[in-house]
C-alpha cells in the first residue's frame, strides 16, 4: 500500500458541487407539478381531468427516466462519470427550455416530459459513482447526504421561485428560464471543480484509493444473485412511491383539497420541504457514526405514514403543514442513507451500473406509480384525500422492507 499522504480534504467540494447539479435538476424535474394548478386552469380541466391527465404527464416523465437509468447507465460510467453528468444537464436543461415554445397541447407536454426524464437518466448514477470513488464507507452517508440535500433545498425553494415566476412570466416562459439559468450554472461547476477520482499521485488520499481497488477484486455479477441488491430495490420503489407522490401531488392536494390559493401555496410547500434538509443532515450523521442505516429508515417510514395520515384528516391548514413537515422529516432518514446502502452492496467498480439498475427499477415502479395511483384514486372519486391516503400504505409497507432489510446487512 502507498505512504498515506496528507487527507484530501478537498474532496468534500465535490458532493456540494453535485448538489447543485441536483438542486437544478429537481427544478426541472417537479416545475411541471407546481405548475399543473396553472395548466389545468389555462386548459379548463376538472378535478377529474386534472387526475387522469395529470397522472400520465407526472408518470411519462418516470418510465422514460427508470428506463434511461437501466439502459444506459452501464455506457455513462464507461464514457466517464463526470462527462456524463454534463452531458445529462445539457440534456434535461435544453428539454425544460423546449417547453417554451413546444407546450402548448397535451400530447406536446407528455413528449417533452419523456425526453426530459431520458435526458436525466443517468445522472444520479454517475453522481453515485463519483461518491464511491472519492469516500470510505463510513463517510458516505455524509457525502450523499450533501449531495441529497440538493434534492430538498430545490423542493422547498421551488415553490417561492416557480410560483412567482409563472404568475409574472407564464409556466412556459419559467420553463424556460429554469433551464437556461441551470445549464449556464451547473456545467462550469462540474467541468473545473469535480472529477471522476483522485489522482494517482501528489495530494490524494491513497485510504480512499486502497479501499476503492479492493473494492474492484468484487466479482462483477455478485450483487444481481445478491437478495439484498433486489431487497433493497423493493424498499427504494415503496421509498419513490412515497417520495414522488407527495412532490408531485402535494401542490395540487393543497389547492384542491385544502382550499390554498395557486399564489399562496409557496411558502406552506417550502415550510414542508424544508424540514427535509435538517433531517438529511441528522440523519446521515446518525448513518455514519451509528451504522445502523436501514434501522434508522424503517423507523422513518414508520412515523412519516403516521404524520400522512394525520395530515389528511384536518383542514387546518398550520396542522396540514405541520404533519406534512414531520413527514417529510422522518422520510428523510431513507434519503440519507439510500445510495450508502446500495454503494455498500455493489462492487466498486459498477457502482454507476448498479445503482442506474436500482434507481431505474425504484422509479419504473414506484416513480410511475406514486404518478398514476393517486392520479387513478383522484379520477374515480374526485377525492384527494383518499389519493394521499396511498402514500400511508407505501411508507408503512417500505418500513417493514427496511427492518427486513436491517438483518441481513452488516457494516
Amino acid at each position: 500500500m502507498p505512504t498515506p499522504t496528507r487527507p484530501n480534504r478537498d474532496r468534500w467540494r465535490i458532493p456540494v458541487v453535485l448538489a447543485i447539479t441536483v438542486l437544478i435538476n429537481y427544478l426541472d424535474r417537479n416545475n411541471l407539478s407546481l405548475a399543473i394548478p396553472r395548466i389545468a386552469q389555462d386548459f379548463g380541466w376538472s378535478d377529474r381531468e386534472v387526475g387522469s391527465k395529470g397522472e400520465f404527464l407526472l408518470a411519462a416523465f418516470f418510465l422514460s427516466y427508470a428506463l434511461s437509468n437501466m439502459l444506459l447507465s452501464p455506457f455513462a460510467e464507461r464514457f466517464g462519470p463526470k462527462r456524463s453528468v454534463m452531458v445529462a444537464i445539457g440534456a434535461f436543461s435544453l428539454v425544460t427550455v423546449l417547453s417554451a415554445p413546444l407546450g402548448y397541447s397535451f400530447t406536446a407536454l407528455i413528449v417533452l416530459r419523456l425526453l426530459l426524464g431520458l435526458g436525466e437518466g443517468v445522472h444520479i448514477p454517475m453522481l453515485s459513482a463519483i461518491i464511491s470513488r472519492w469516500f470510505l464507507p463510513g463517510e458516505r452517508s455524509r457525502a450523499n447526504g450533501i449531495w441529497g440535500s440538493g434534492i430538498l433545498l430545490s423542493t422547498a425553494i421551488a415553490p417561492l421561485i416557480i410560483i412567482p415566476l409563472i404568475q409574472v412570466l407564464s409556466w412556459r416562459l419559467t420553463f424556460a428560464v429554469l433551464g437556461i439559468g441551470g445549464m449556464l450554472l451547473s456545467i462550469p461547476l462540474v467541468y473545473f471543480l469535480v472529477q471522476d477520482q483522485p489522482p494517482s499521485e501528489g495530494w490524494q488520499d491513497t485510504v480512499v484509493i486502497a479501499a476503492h481497488e479492493q473494492a474492484r477484486r468484487t466479482p462483477l455479477s455478485r450483487y444481481r444473485r445478491d437478495h439484498r441488491f433486489w431487497l433493497a430495490v423493493v424498499g427504494g420503489s415503496l421509498n419513490a412511491f412515497c417520495a414522488f407522490g407527495l412532490l408531485n401531488w402535494l401542490p395540487i392536494y393543497f389547492n384542491r383539497a385544502k382550499g390554498v390559493d395557486f399564489e399562496q401555496l409557496g411558502w406552506p410547500l417550502a415550510l414542508v420541504f424544508a424540514t427535509g434538509m435538517v433531517g438529511i443532515a441528522l440523519m446521515a450523521y446518525l448513518g455514519d457514526k451509528l451504522q445502523q442505516r436501514t434501522q434508522l429508515a424503517g423507523i422513518g417510514f414508520l412515523i412519516a405514514g403516521m404524520m400522512v395520515y394525520f395530515a389528511s384528516t384536518t383542514n387546518r391548514l398550520d396542522l396540514v403543514v405541520f404533519y406534512f413537515a414531520i413527514a417529510v422529516f422522518c422520510q428523510s432518514a431513507y434519503g440519507a442513507q439510500e445510495y450508502a446502502i446500495i454503494q455498500h452492496i455493489l462492487p466498486g467498480d459498477r457502482v454507476g451500473t448498479g445503482t442506474g439498475l436500482y434507481n431505474g427499477l425504484s422509479i419504473l415502479l414506484g416513480g410511475v406509480g406514486g404518478s398514476l395511483i393517486p392520479g387513478s384514486i383522484v379520477a374515480a372519486t374526485g377525492s384527494f384525500d383518499a389519493a394521499i391516503l396511498s402514500i400511508v400504505v407505501g411508507a408503512w409497507m417500505a418500513s417493514v422492507v427496511m427492518f427486513m432489510l436491517a438483518r441481513m446487512i452488516r457494516y
